[in-house]
């Protein structure tokens, strides 16, 4: 234990003893240390024995704080316990206050919506639709003979001219079926020789016959020769004359043996001209299946897809709603997400003038000149169809349009989000007419100049204040 002189200006201190230096610890617990060493200090003090109150550096006696010891350990407690109030509760309750107002601040704040102002069109109408380009005229191309891939002069991606040889097929079995009607056919022709010969025959045996027959009834007729005899040769004349019809048919059915075996030739040297397979048109091979060896069946292998794209057709889905609108001649601009900014002009060519049950839509068409290439079948494409609007000539005001997505369908109608002067949200029901796709249009329910919300959802709630910004106004359309 350290003994300290009670007298301050006394020069001979007793060294402590040589001890490690502690630890460095928190307030909190150099506080409970200083508190444990004081209330340690006093009970030695007060177990002392009398005489040490004489002689403080006696070796019996023990150090007695002073008053200003003590007051100087109470206030630097005292210090310690507001500096810990003021670095850890103080900035604690500060930032649970900031964390309440904000809650509470968000709770009283208006929801913010985006809005747009309802307007009424002009008299003229755009109605774009989606629509599926596809080739003027499309055609697979079969092999029409059974055999082998020879040689192949086009691939996919290549223009061809009509008539163009695009693959040649060898056909050994073919060739052997072409010799073996030319064969047929020879011994046709040679049967239908006979047949002739025979039939020159039987009409020379028919006249000697008929001659015979003449002779026989004139000495008949005179008594020289008996009936019996003259009726042998009158049914031998009989004879001959059927013999001779029967070889005029043999003769006949010769004849349609040759033309049926010619027939067969021509049949199986045509299907030798198959072996080279053409082009039927003017196009751009689409698709190319076979290859060099591959082996192909008559009318069941599919060797190239052939399109003619000078000029596409678009077919497009036209809503009942808007099938007034559309006739034939009136031009369409079309328009492909890969070729931003390229307008491409078409003409409605024909329409199916029925609607399709299921969709309530009309089939259009529209063609579309395509000389530098740049459309491709099969792309899809947004068509506008232009016309003008079925009002009447004293109506000259347009119908109200309103986007698609500030409808709100429930059970009880179709309604929209008004927003009044004093940003209060009102459920009203409208009357749609016309659907143009991203947008509709409005018969009854809206007024020029109404304040709606762009896009409500399901979260609109009747008489609900809201917070309204106007919403970012889209790219002007073409």
């Amino acid at each position: 234990m350290r003994h300290i002189s009670p007298d301050p200006e006394s020069p001979e201190i007793e060294t402590p003893e040589s001890v490690p230096e502690p630890a460095p610890q928190s307030v909190e617990a150099r506080l409970r240390q200083e508190i444990a060493d004081l209330k340690r200090q006093l009970a030695t003090h007060n177990g002392a024995p009398h005489g040490a109150h004489a002689n403080p550096l006696s070796p019996g006696g023990a150090w007695r704080p002073s008053a200003l010891a003590l007051w100087s350990i109470f206030l630097a407690v005292a210090a310690l316990i507001v500096a810990a109030f003021f670095t850890g509760y103080i900035p604690l309750e500060k930032r649970n206050a900031t964390i309440r107002a904000e809650a509470k601040e968000q709770e009283q704040a208006l929801p913010r919506v985006e809005v747009i102002t309802v307007a009424r069109s002009s008299g003229t109408e755009v109605l774009e639709l989606p629509g599926n380009i596809q080739a003027i005229t499309e055609a697979p191309i079969l092999a029409r003979a059974d055999g082998y891939i020879r040689s192949r002069t086009v691939d996919i991606g290549d223009r061809v001219r009509a008539g163009q040889v695009l693959a040649e097929i060898e056909a050994p079995e073919l060739d052997q079926q072409v010799r073996q009607a030319e064969a047929s056919l020879e011994q046709a022709k040679a049967a239908l020789e006979q047949a002739r010969a025979n039939q020159e025959q039987g009409r020379s045996n028919e006249e000697l016959a008929r001659v015979t027959a003449e002779r026989w009834e004139k000495l008949t007729a005179k008594g020289a020769v008996s009936r019996q005899e003259n009726d042998q040769y009158q049914a031998q004349y009989k004879a001959q004359v059927a013999n001779l019809d029967a070889l005029a048919k043999a003769v006949a059915a010769a004849q349609s043996n040759v033309g049926a075996a010619e027939a067969n030739l021509a049949r199986l040297q045509d299907m030798q001209g198959y072996r080279m397979v053409k082009a039927p048109f003017d196009g751009l091979i689409t698709v190319r299946n076979v290859d060099v060896g591959a082996l192909v069946n008559s009318g069941n292998t599919l060797l190239f897809r052939i399109a003619q794209t000078a000029t596409l057709r678009t077919y497009v889905d036209v809503p009942q709603a808007n099938e007034s609108s559309v006739r034939v001649g009136q031009p369409a601009r079309l328009t492909v997400p890969n070729l931003p900014g390229r307008l491409f002009p078409g003409t409605v060519t024909r329409t199916a003038n029925s609607l399709d049950p299921s969709s309530r839509t009309m089939l259009v068409e529209v063609q579309v000149p395509n000389s530098d290439g740049r459309l491709l079948p099969g792309m899809y494409a947004r068509v506008d169809l232009s016309g003008k609007s079925d009002a009447t000539p004293s109506s000259r005001i347009g119908p109200i349009i309103v986007p698609g997505d500030s409808l709100i369908v429930r059970a009880s109608g179709t309604e929209v989000a008004v927003v009044d002067a004093q940003h209060v949200v009102h459920l009203q029901k409208v009357e749609i007419g016309r659907d143009y796709g991203d947008k509709l249009e409005v018969v009854n329910g809206l007024r020029d100049g109404d304040t709606i919300i762009a896009d409500p959802g399901d979260s609109a709630r009747d008489g609900s204040h809201v917070n309204p910004v106007p919403a970012p106004q889209p790219p002007p359309t073409r």
